[in-house]
Protein backbone atom coordinates (compact mmCIF):
# COMPACT_ATOMS: atom_id res chain seq x y z
CA UNK A 1 0.00 0.00 0.00
CA UNK A 2 2.90 2.33 0.78
CA UNK A 3 4.61 1.82 -2.56
CA UNK A 4 1.46 2.45 -4.57
CA UNK A 5 0.49 5.47 -2.50
CA UNK A 6 3.98 6.94 -2.67
CA UNK A 7 4.12 6.52 -6.44
CA UNK A 8 0.78 8.33 -6.84
CA UNK A 9 1.92 11.20 -4.61
CA UNK A 10 5.26 11.58 -6.37
CA UNK A 11 3.58 11.57 -9.79
CA UNK A 12 1.12 14.19 -8.55
CA UNK A 13 4.00 16.29 -7.32
CA UNK A 14 5.79 16.08 -10.67
CA UNK A 15 2.60 16.79 -12.62
CA UNK A 16 1.87 19.80 -10.45
CA UNK A 17 5.44 20.98 -10.93
CA UNK A 18 4.97 20.95 -14.69
CA UNK A 19 1.62 22.71 -14.30
CA UNK A 20 3.38 25.49 -12.42
CA UNK A 21 5.36 26.11 -15.59
CA UNK A 22 2.03 26.66 -17.37
CA UNK A 23 0.81 28.96 -14.62
CA UNK A 24 3.90 31.17 -14.77
CA UNK A 25 2.84 33.00 -17.92
CA UNK A 26 -0.88 33.20 -17.17
CA UNK A 27 -1.30 33.51 -13.41
CA UNK A 28 -0.20 35.72 -10.57
CA UNK A 29 2.49 34.77 -8.14
CA UNK A 30 -0.17 33.43 -5.75
CA UNK A 31 -0.87 30.50 -8.09
CA UNK A 32 2.82 29.76 -8.44
CA UNK A 33 3.43 29.87 -4.69
CA UNK A 34 0.30 27.77 -3.97
CA UNK A 35 1.32 25.17 -6.56
CA UNK A 36 4.89 25.04 -5.31
CA UNK A 37 3.81 24.50 -1.71
CA UNK A 38 1.32 21.78 -2.65
CA UNK A 39 3.88 20.07 -4.90
CA UNK A 40 6.46 20.07 -2.12
CA UNK A 41 3.94 18.77 0.43
CA UNK A 42 2.87 15.96 -1.91
CA UNK A 43 6.48 14.93 -2.38
CA UNK A 44 7.23 15.02 1.36
CA UNK A 45 4.04 13.15 2.22
CA UNK A 46 5.21 10.23 0.09
CA UNK A 47 7.87 9.66 2.74
CA UNK A 48 5.31 9.84 5.56
CA UNK A 49 3.32 6.87 4.31
CA UNK A 50 5.09 4.62 6.82
CA UNK A 51 2.60 5.95 9.35
CA UNK A 52 -1.17 6.00 9.17
CA UNK A 53 -1.16 9.80 9.42
CA UNK A 54 0.64 9.96 6.07
CA UNK A 55 -2.42 8.53 4.35
CA UNK A 56 -4.67 11.09 6.04
CA UNK A 57 -2.38 13.93 4.99
CA UNK A 58 -2.24 12.53 1.45
CA UNK A 59 -6.03 12.40 1.33
CA UNK A 60 -6.32 16.03 2.41
CA UNK A 61 -3.73 17.05 -0.18
CA UNK A 62 -5.94 15.51 -2.88
CA UNK A 63 -8.48 18.25 -2.19
CA UNK A 64 -5.79 20.93 -2.50
CA UNK A 65 -4.72 19.31 -5.75
CA UNK A 66 -8.21 19.82 -7.19
CA UNK A 67 -8.26 23.37 -5.84
CA UNK A 68 -5.24 24.14 -8.04
CA UNK A 69 -7.78 23.96 -10.85
CA UNK A 70 -8.71 27.54 -10.01
CA UNK A 71 -5.26 28.53 -11.28
CA UNK A 72 -4.91 25.98 -14.10
CA UNK A 73 -8.43 24.83 -15.10
CA UNK A 74 -7.32 21.47 -16.49
CA UNK A 75 -6.39 20.48 -12.95
CA UNK A 76 -10.01 20.03 -12.03
CA UNK A 77 -9.94 16.98 -14.31
CA UNK A 78 -6.40 15.96 -13.34
CA UNK A 79 -7.31 16.20 -9.66
CA UNK A 80 -10.27 13.86 -10.12
CA UNK A 81 -8.06 11.40 -12.00
CA UNK A 82 -5.46 11.48 -9.23
CA UNK A 83 -8.12 11.02 -6.55
CA UNK A 84 -9.19 7.88 -8.40
CA UNK A 85 -5.59 6.69 -8.51
CA UNK A 86 -5.14 7.50 -4.81
CA UNK A 87 -8.28 5.55 -3.88
CA UNK A 88 -7.20 2.65 -6.11
CA UNK A 89 -3.74 2.62 -4.50
CA UNK A 90 -5.30 2.37 -1.05
CA UNK A 91 -7.84 -0.32 -2.01
CA UNK A 92 -5.47 -2.45 -4.08
CA UNK A 93 -2.71 -1.95 -1.53
CA UNK A 94 -4.89 -3.24 1.30
CA UNK A 95 -5.90 -6.29 -0.74
CA UNK A 96 -2.26 -6.94 -1.58
CA UNK A 97 -1.18 -6.67 2.03
CA UNK A 98 -3.99 -9.03 3.10
CA UNK A 99 -2.96 -11.56 0.46
CA UNK A 100 0.68 -11.27 1.53
CA UNK A 101 -0.24 -11.76 5.18
CA UNK A 102 -2.30 -14.86 4.29
CA UNK A 103 0.58 -16.23 2.25
CA UNK A 104 3.07 -15.65 5.06
CA UNK A 105 0.68 -17.29 7.53
CA UNK A 106 0.33 -20.35 5.32
CA UNK A 107 4.12 -20.56 4.94
CA UNK A 108 4.54 -20.36 8.72
CA UNK A 109 2.08 -23.21 9.21
CA UNK A 110 3.91 -25.41 6.72
CA UNK A 111 7.32 -24.80 8.22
Amino acid sequence: MRALGASVLVMESLTLGFAILLAIKDQSTAGIIYGSIISLLLFLTAGLLKRRSGFYIGSVLQIFMIAFGFFVPSFFIMGVIFIGLWAAAIIVGRKGEAARAAHLASQAQKG
